[in-house]
């Protein structure tokens, strides 16, 4: 290669690079603004007034070695949670695989060809070899590539974020059927104990009935109220398997027997929670977060859009060897080419525009989808506070009620056997009881679940490794 057509290359190679760092730097397109969106000052239920928030493993507030085992299972195992963590992998990835295309390809090629017909007529036969690396570049022209990257890293992102969403409503699934799993073992041991008690009452009816001293029909009402305590126990077996089935799919595995060392009236509640400022739970929900990801990606194909509707710059470049004779190929001297290609649209029937309004529409929907899912999650609150409000309330006269109604079946049974009231005095004071206790239980083990739904809708429970650390200091 003599020094002219070095220097005349040298040229033209700067000249492409310049062109392509000038027009790729033009980018098309809104730059994401974050939405602004007004949050009310306080929660309307909210007791404990704090601008604090609460950033622990919460569920160990409860002091269960079990559920903390539990959940440290489910974290690991669970499907739905290895789905995720494999969907953020796949979306790293893509951030790299997008981001590629802004950059130039270098790739090679190599051949032999012979034959007498070249050029559409018959020749003399000839011979070509050749060997060179090729140099092709599609500039990003308007920042088309630049907007593909910025929306595969939103969408990065947001796969990031749908993990913490499906690790926090994980942990919540499985607070609240551990929860719903002693809650219905203790409406089993009140149904097996009523029917023993029954069991006792009834034998003494059979023989007192037997020597003539009660009617038949107290013998029959005491029977039926055996029937109904022997009903309850069968069901709730059913709903006890039925939950350690559920819990056993969140923790990643076959339906089995779930072991508990606690029964539902050795659990605590925890302590007021504080629920911080309204404007914090905007950082603090991961699908608020994931929602402002997703509507990152549809602004930045709005970009992608616009760049579609002008001339896209191709430049290819190589440089190489090429002969009629394979003895000569590496002597013969350097061949080399250089060029570009402008593409663009003219005329599709307003394709290209419809393209862009498409984009447009489609970020304006994600930015009501993050609305709407900022407004469902103040729902989230306000429904656990009230309910935490007013469940504390109802558990006080339940406890009440059980008391009472326990304390009026003793009674009704001893006014019964002295002769002073009827058998249908004691039927009534037994169901009472026995509904009181399992309502008693019930609300018990709703008070524990809502608790657990203050701590989700607050986005509380799943830490970062830095918001560990952070909460170490």
């Amino acid at each position: 290669m003599n020094l002219q057509t070095n220097i005349r290359m040298k040229k033209i190679l700067i000249y492409i690079f310049t062109v392509g760092i000038i027009v790729s730097g033009c980018t098309l397109g809104p730059d994401f603004q974050k939405p602004d969106y007004q949050t009310p000052d306080n929660y309307r239920f909210d007791s404990v007034k704090t601008d604090s928030i609460i950033n622990l493993y919460w569920w160990k507030l409860f002091d269960d070695p079990i559920l903390d085992t539990l959940i440290a299972i489910a974290l690991r195992e669970n499907k739905d949670v290895l789905i995720a963590a494999a969907r953020i992998e796949a979306a790293r990835v893509n951030v790299g695989y997008t981001s590629a295309d802004q950059y130039p390809k270098l790739g090679f090629s190599a051949g032999a060809t012979t034959g007498n017909y070249m050029g559409g007529k018959q020749s003399s036969i000839t011979n070509n070899f050749f060997a060179y690396p090729e140099l092709s570049w599609e500039i990003g022209f308007w920042g088309k590539y630049r907007r593909l990257t910025e929306a595969a890293q939103a969408d990065l992102l947001s796969s990031q974020y749908g993990l913490r969403t499906i690790q926090m409503s994980l942990i919540s699934a499985v607070a609240s059927s551990y929860f719903e799993l002693l809650g219905n073992r203790e409406k089993l041991l009140i149904a097996k104990s009523t029917l023993e008690s029954r069991d006792s009452g009834l034998l003494i009816l059979e023989a007192r009935y037997k020597w003539g001293v009660i009617a038949e029909i107290d013998l029959n009402q005491s029977q039926v109220q055996r029937a109904i305590s022997a009903a309850a126990v069968p069901q709730f077996k059913r709903d006890v398997a039925i939950t350690e089935s559920s819990l056993s799919i969140l923790l990643g595995r076959y339906p089995n027997a779930i072991n508990t060392d606690k029964n539902l009236n050795e659990m605590g509640y925890p302590p007021d929670i504080p629920t911080g400022l309204p404007s914090q739970l905007l950082e603090r929900r991961p699908d608020i977060l994931q929602a402002e990801a997703d509507y990152k990606s549809k602004n930045a194909q709005i970009g992608v859009a616009e760049a579609m509707r002008w001339p896209s710059l191709n430049l290819t470049g190589l440089l190489g060897v090429a002969s009629n004779d394979l003895n000569s190929l590496t002597t013969g001297g350097i061949a080399w080419s250089a060029g570009g290609s402008l593409l663009g649209p003219i005329f599709e029937f307003g394709k290209n525009k419809k393209r862009a309004e498409i984009a447009n529409y489609e970020a304006q929907a994600q930015l009501y989808q993050y609305e709407n899912t900022v407004l469902r999650a103040f729902k989230d609150v306000e429904d656990a506070l009230v309910s935490i409000e007013t469940l504390k309330e109802e558990i006080i006269a339940q406890k009440t009620r059980y008391k009472a109604a326990a304390n009026a079946e003793m009674l009704s049974e001893n006014r019964y056997s002295q002769g002073v009231t009827s058998y249908l005095e004691v039927l009534d004071s037994q169901r009472q009881a026995f509904d009181a206790e399992l309502s008693y239980t019930q609300t018990r083990a709703a008070l524990l679940s809502t608790y657990v739904k203050l701590y989700k809708a607050l986005g509380g429970g799943w830490l970062s490794p830095e918001e560990e650390e952070a909460s170490k200091k």
